[in-house]
């Protein structure tokens, strides 16, 4: 991570993104520099979310390796979850495919059906492998006080041990 890089580089407040859905990521992000976090997965998966119930769900049930990379190719790479249209963008690709081979594929509105309907098929949806770490679907306000809790008490009892007085 290229956090502590950029702290001693900025004045500016730095945000770390990415792979961050618990508390642990938000203790491991503040102690390498960074004042605060953004979690696109795991709000997805938040009750607040106006993304489809469904899939809330699978992000829920999938682990950190039920996702796909996408565009390497065309390098600009994008992590996907894995479904039936990530496996055959993936497979356009490997045989030398171009985009314009996967255009229609991968068109936004084909992932907003994901989102909007529920059909976790329908198209290419962004997810994180910190999906992961996703266990439930709380509020926003939940999520966060959980967070800050057990941040806290990860810094005060379980790192406090490894400082002699």
């Amino acid at each position: 991570m290229l956090i502590p890089a950029a702290a001693r580089a900025l004045t500016i407040p730095i945000v770390a993104s990415g792979g961050i859905a618990d508390a642990r990521g938000l203790v491991a992000a503040l102690a390498l520099g960074a004042d605060g976090v953004n979690m696109g997965t795991r709000f997805l998966c938040t009750q607040e979310s106006s993304i489809d119930q469904q899939v809330k769900e699978q992000i829920v049930a999938n682990s950190e390796r039920d996702t796909q990379l996408i565009f390497r190719t065309m390098h600009n790479t994008a992590r996907v979850a894995d479904n039936e249209i990530s496996r055959k963008v993936v497979e356009i690709e490997k045989a030398g495919g171009k985009f314009e081979d996967v255009r229609e594929l991968v068109s936004g509105a084909r992932g907003r059906r994901v989102f909007e309907d529920g059909d976790l098929d329908a198209g290419i949806w962004s997810v994180g492998l910190c999906q992961g770490l996703i266990e439930d679907i709380p509020t926003c306000a939940d999520l966060i006080g959980r967070m800050v809790s057990e941040a806290e008490e990860l810094i005060n009892a379980r790192l406090a041990r490894f400082v002699s007085a």
